[in-house]
């Protein structure tokens, strides 16, 4: 017997430790609130029917980040329970004032819950009131329908990877090309020779004149870097044509970001002249030994990791291996100086037809940023809207295409002439990453300030890098 004894004493102890911190935990520990539960509203036992007489740990509901209870044991000064334990589970007045929470889709919410609609930050305010921000959002469901209803020629979206972003931040992260300085702007223009009466092809195609050669649209995500991106399409094109496919590089836009650092400011905003500064005294590698990591905009930006050295007449090879350490190919590409074209349509469209695409500047407005399909030109939808719905800011793309230009016949019977330019928002955007816009009118100052450059090609070049 008093072995038994001896036996059963530890365990009924240990019993009762257990029982003592399970109570401990419960009766010991503060409640959620002192005084009751103040800052929430909303039938937790109701709905989950969990009303228990004296004490049961079991009749718990999820509660804000924790639990609470819907048992007898929490009428104490302390709680730990639901809002509507004591009207629900007692049949009296809580006691503690009614909750000012809100109210949103059926669903009681406490004083500083928030949501999100669309660009916008929504609080419930201590009086019940939900109190949003009001900023103008890149997408705006009004502008789209406004867009839509209308007779614009162009088609206009809803895009999921701009939704949430304000229109400023559309402007500041989405484009990226700081307008050109007086000095750049008064560059002298190289005309192309051109007979009075030449007449160029309605449509041209550039992937079939150079197949192999035209590289698809790039995406800069949110790095306002469309300096380097575009500089970086119309070089490899370029280059590609020029050398006649001998080579066909992809250029590496994060080498002109982190390493162009020249008044640049990378995923900040740059200079096109700066880029092609660069190239031509530099050189770049490809997108594959350097590939694109500033996804987001960054004060500090990615440091250089490519440098490259003279080997004399103006060529230059790199200094260090790839980033990407599954490359190997660590080749420097170089341009000429870059060029001024005209802004006279058919010298474009003559220039882009003899010697690749070329490189533009567009004014981008708030309306562009939700284009889809069709030939685009700034409409005047959000002009019934505040100023803050009405925003611009300076981008750079490169116009090419599978079609570098063309005409379309109008449900009105007129004829709109296009360019076709390649963005850099991936092809997710727009017409598979391509936009077209009109012809011949400067529509968005797409025409102001066009640039063509020459890769820096060699025999040596060729036969090296077949």
């Amino acid at each position: 017997m008093h072995v038994l004894w001896t036996l059963l004493i530890p365990l009924l102890m240990a019993e009762e430790m257990v029982a003592s911190q399970a109570r401990s935990r419960r009766e010991l520990a503060p409640g959620l609130y002192e005084h009751g539960v103040y800052d929430a509203g909303g039938s937790y036992c109701e709905h989950g029917d969990v009303c228990c007489n004296g004490r049961n740990d079991g009749c718990t509901v999820p509660y804000l980040d924790t639990i609470c209870y819907c048992d007898l044991f929490c009428n104490r000064t302390v709680s730990d329970c639901c809002p509507d334990f004591w009207e629900y589970c007692l049949g009296i007045p809580p006691p503690f004032p009614k909750p000012h929470g809100c109210t949103r889709a059926g669903r009681n919410y406490p004083s500083g819950a928030t949501y999100r609609e669309n660009c916008n930050l929504c609080t419930c305010s201590p009086g019940g009131r939900w109190d949003c921000e009001d900023h103008a959002c890149l997408m705006d469901a009004e502008l789209i329908d406004a867009v839509n209803g209308g007779n614009y020629g162009w088609r206009a979206a809803n895009y999921s990877h701009f939704w949430g972003m304000t229109l400023d931040e559309g402007i500041r992260y989405r484009l990226g090309t700081f307008k050109p300085p007086p000095t750049v702007m008064n560059m002298n223009e190289l005309h192309m020779s051109m007979d009075s009466n030449e007449v160029l092809p309605r449509h041209f195609d550039a992937a079939s004149k150079w197949p192999g050669m035209i590289h698809e649209p790039l995406d800069q995500g949110n790095c306002a870097g469309s300096w380097a991106f575009s500089t970086a399409a119309v070089a490899s094109d370029r280059i590609s044509i020029h050398s006649m496919g001998h080579m066909t590089p992809a250029l590496s836009p994060q080498n002109l970001l982190s390493c162009d650092t020249r008044n640049q400011q990378g995923c900040s905003g740059g200079r096109l002249d700066g880029a092609w500064w660069y190239l031509r005294r530099r050189g770049v590698v490809t997108d594959e030994c350097y590939p694109f990591t500033s996804q987001e905009s960054q004060p500090a930006g990615q440091p250089c990791m490519m440098h490259s050295r003279s080997t004399g007449r103006g060529k230059r090879q790199a200094t260090a291996r790839c980033p990407n350490p599954r490359a190997h190919a660590n080749d420097i590409y170089q341009s000429t100086p870059a060029y001024r074209l005209s802004s006279d349509e058919k010298e474009i469209m003559k220039e882009l037809m003899e010697n690749g695409p070329v490189q533009a500047i567009l004014e981008v407005h708030e309306d562009f940023f939700m284009y889809k399909s069709g030939i685009y030109r700034h409409t005047p939808v959000a002009e019934r809207k505040a100023p803050k719905h009405r925003q611009h800011g300076t981008h750079s793309v490169k116009i090419t295409g599978y079609v570098g230009w063309g005409e379309e016949h109008m449900p009105d019977g007129q004829t709109q002439k296009y360019w076709t330019a390649a963005n850099s928002w991936g092809k997710e955007w727009g017409e598979n990453g391509y936009f077209r816009i009109a012809r011949g009118v400067n529509e968005c100052e797409v025409e102001t300030f066009v640039v063509g450059v020459w890769g820096r090609v060699s025999v040596e070049d060729m036969n090296h890098r077949k």
